[in-house]
């Protein structure tokens, strides 16, 4: 986002349209990663091999049909997709849809790389897992201005970097997990396994996709404040990644601590972890909070110069520092609810207080402009980790 913030609010603000789009298809895919990873973590805590085993192959089933017919709706409605938000801009709204439709194949290998990370998170093996990201993300680092700017690709070029970086981490995972994550042809396709992974993951990938509507909602909305508008909300969201990341980083630890526990049935352990979690996430929480509120203006000029977008994305800083601490609590509550196998509560909080967003938004805006809209977000963000907890 550095390197395509150099290009101008416009690219910013094409690759901001897009993701819209793409994060239906990340939250699509939380229906197998979340699904596959309970049941995998049950079956280890169980020290049942051969239900290990089914479970993977029921995962990369699921994944290459999600995968496949997700990827070719990006490619044919994209177009339509993008329109559909009311840019105004006929320079955004085209790299946005090449933007789009490039992400068919980068997703495909995504998919894999998110689902074979929560596997190795089951089995404990979060640093094999880690490397790989790893290798992928300074993969991408390296290969963005290449692609970007000496290869003169422009906003293309990010995604160029994503697919390779994506492509190389997927033949990472599979050389290296000693066939741990490979498909079983000696075992048959188990529909009840599939049926149970689908059961377990559809209220949290249900409450993701509401969530990403709602944010398409939102961003038809933002629209109408023009392209700097776009771009100042997808960097701020990129800059509220560092804290997101980190914490959704132990929503993993914990599903996975969980869910190995849940197995064995120590409930003691289960406790004990979600309270140790929560108090290293409440803790970053601050600190990311006081980062938000303090230093949001030189943040954010890492990303671009122009300051119009530079004062919208500030207001989003500042508004979403107050939500910092509760979003830390939602998540990693959401984390034990999955371990022990009940998403469907976290998911119904959040299906709840996401969509009082729109109407939460379009109160606001009339006495705070653009503002009421940040307001918003950081009110419900508030009120789902309260009723969390």
């Amino acid at each position: 986002m550095i390197w395509v913030g150099r290009l101008g609010s416009n690219a910013v603000a094409s690759i901001g349209s897009s993701s819209l789009y793409i994060n239906i298809g990340n939250a699509l895919n939380s229906l197998v990663v979340i699904g596959t990873g309970i049941k995998v973590a049950h079956a280890i805590g169980r020290k049942n091999e051969n239900e290990i085993k089914e479970y993977i192959n029921s995962g990369i089933v699921i994944n290459i049909i999600i995968g496949t017919v997700f990827g070719l709706i990006l490619i044919f409605l994209g177009k339509g997709f993008i329109e559909f938000l009311n840019l105004n801009n006929s320079e955004v709204e085209s790299n946005a849809y090449y933007y789009l439709a490039l992400n068919a194949p980068i997703l495909f290998f995504a998919f894999f790389n998110m689902m074979y990370t929560r596997i190795l998170g089951s089995f404990g093996n979060n640093k094999l897992a880690l490397k790989i990201n790893g290798v992928g993300v300074i993969l991408n680092i390296i290969l963005d201005p290449v692609c970007i700017y000496v290869l003169n690709f422009g906003v293309i070029g990010a995604g160029v970097s994503t697919l390779i970086a994506n492509v190389i981490m997927f033949i990472l995972f599979r050389i290296n997990t000693n066939g741990i994550l490979n498909y079983r042809y000696d075992l048959k396709v188990d529909f009840e396994k599939i049926k149970e992974i689908i059961r377990l993951g559809f209220p949290m990938a249900f409450q993701r996709i509401l969530f990403t509507i709602i944010n398409i909602i939102l961003a038809k909305i933002i629209a109408m404040f023009g392209s700097e508008a776009i771009a100042a909300q997808k960097i701020g969201v990129q800059i509220e990644s560092i804290a997101y990341m980190i914490i959704g980083g132990l929503n993993g630890a914990v599903a996975s601590f969980t869910g190995q526990n849940f197995g064995a049935g120590k409930s003691n352990r289960i406790k004990e972890g979600y309270r140790s979690a929560l108090v290293v996430g409440i803790s970053y929480a601050i600190v990311m909070a006081g980062v938000f509120l303090l230093l949001n203006r030189p943040l954010i000029r890492l990303f671009i110069s122009d300051e119009s977008t530079i004062l919208i994305a500030s207001a989003y800083l500042k508004a979403v520092a107050f939500s910092q601490v509760f979003s830390a609590i939602e998540m990693i509550s959401n984390g034990m609810f999955t371990g022990i196998g009940k998403p469907n509560i976290p998911a119904t909080i959040s299906i709840v207080f996401t969509s009082l967003r729109i109407p939460l938004a379009l109160v606001l805006i009339k006495p705070f402009g653009i503002s009421g809209i940040w307001i918003s977000i950081c009110i419900s963000s508030i009120l789902k980790g309260i009723c969390s907890y």
